[in-house]
């Protein structure tokens, strides 16, 4: 794997752009796309949002001044990315953010990408619930295993409020699994 330094500089030169952006693509692809996947949870909506975070990347990257990690700076692209997606899909189909999460996550079961058993899907229900501070914190400590000073970087926030967060959303989806 190349260093991530390399990387960057590799990315902001005009003669080393497009492979570099095509080890970047390889690299982080999968990582981005489940992170995604966990927020706006249809798979051809994932796609759409992955490919606008790479052209926002590939964008921006002179923009990047190397303050957080790379793929902080990508996963807090991409997290934007997701969120604005889903307040502009609610509003076209004249529904809350809150009923569109509900609409998905019941649409779970149809979804031919979804591999998930009867228990995976109570689980992914549970977490389309939460409001969405506590989705996104839930996800990156639990599916993601990101530390709480990552997730801190890439939602700017604190980590004392993450960590509340995410104890708020485990007894909120033990509840949601104890009532099933």
């Amino acid at each position: 794997m190349i260093a991530e330094e390399t990387l960057i500089e590799n990315l902001k030169q005009k003669d080393t752009q497009a492979k570099a952006f095509e080890v970047l693509i390889n690299t982080y692809k999968e990582r981005l796309y489940w992170h995604i996947r966990r927020i706006v949870i249809d798979h051809d909506d994932t796609d759409d949002v992955l490919q606008n975070t790479f052209v926002k990347v590939f964008r921006n990257i002179d923009k990047f001044k190397g303050d957080s990690k790379l793929y902080s700076w990508m996963y807090r692209i991409a997290t934007n990315e997701a969120l604005s997606f889903l307040k502009v899909k609610s509003k076209k189909l004249g529904v809350s953010n809150d009923e569109l999460q509900e609409r998905l996550a019941n649409n779970l079961q149809a979804d031919v990408y979804f591999e998930g058993d009867e228990i995976q899907l109570k689980l992914q229900k549970a977490i389309a619930l939460l409001p969405e501070k506590q989705k996104l914190v839930f996800n990156m400590k639990y599916f993601e295993e990101l530390k709480y000073e990552e997730i801190s970087e890439i939602l700017e926030t604190s980590v004392g409020g993450l960590k509340a967060s995410y104890h708020l959303a485990v007894k909120k989806i033990e509840a949601s699994l104890k009532e099933e």
